[in-house]
């Protein structure tokens, strides 16, 4: 028998927030109220399901791009990380996804403020918006910057918005970095 979200994923059930068999969080989020309390649920593993996320937050589904955005912005508020792995969570499923890299791409950063109050303002591939902060670090992988998204959820940071980063960024002795939400974030050695 299927489930129902691999019936979402082949276009047999129409998706739409009211899908039937999703709990009232999932719900909740496709209706654009955030991502969905995953930290709350922990079914046994359903199994492993063909849907990768490459480094360029491109998800596919048994190799073909997924062509609904919407279902690309639900699932990707049912994702959840245990360890190294990534995993759709329901209520009641869950499915062991690939991920490449990190699920998310960072495709714009602005800055409201200057100096040690300036915060900066990411959105993801999936619409989401965070500020940079202590709750929301960004780090350096040698030359490439990644932002947390949410519970161990990073994004990797777009070259476009890296460079905008370093055009606000000032040297400071911890190196060549960028101040957002009282934290200063080095991107660079000096």
């Amino acid at each position: 028998m299927e489930t129902e979200m691999a019936k979402a994923m082949s276009g047999q059930i129409p998706v739409k927030p009211s899908m039937d068999g999703l709990a009232e969080g999932v719900r909740d989020a496709g209706k654009g109220k955030g991502p969905a309390p995953v930290h709350l649920w922990n079914p046994p593993l359903s199994g492993d399901i063909d849907i990768r996320i490459d480094r360029d937050g491109q998800w596919t589904h048994e190799g073909g791009a997924f062509r609904r955005e919407a279902l690309v912005r639900l699932f990707s508020t049912i994702l959840k990380r245990e360890g190294d792995a990534y995993f759709l969570v329901t209520p009641v499923e869950k499915w062991r996804i690939v991920v490449e890299d990190v699920p998310f791409v960072a495709v714009d950063v602005e800055a409201d403020g200057e100096g040690k109050a300036q915060v900066l303002r990411f959105e993801t591939n999936v619409g989401e918006v965070v500020n940079a902060g202590p709750e929301h670090p960004v780090r350096m992988v040698g030359e490439v910057p990644y932002v947390m998204v949410r519970a161990g959820l990073e994004a990797r940071v777009d070259r476009k918005s890296f460079y905008r980063m370093v055009e606000m960024g000032e040297e400071r002795v911890e190196g060549f970095g960028v101040w957002s939400g009282g934290v200063f974030f080095p991107l660079m050695e000096v």
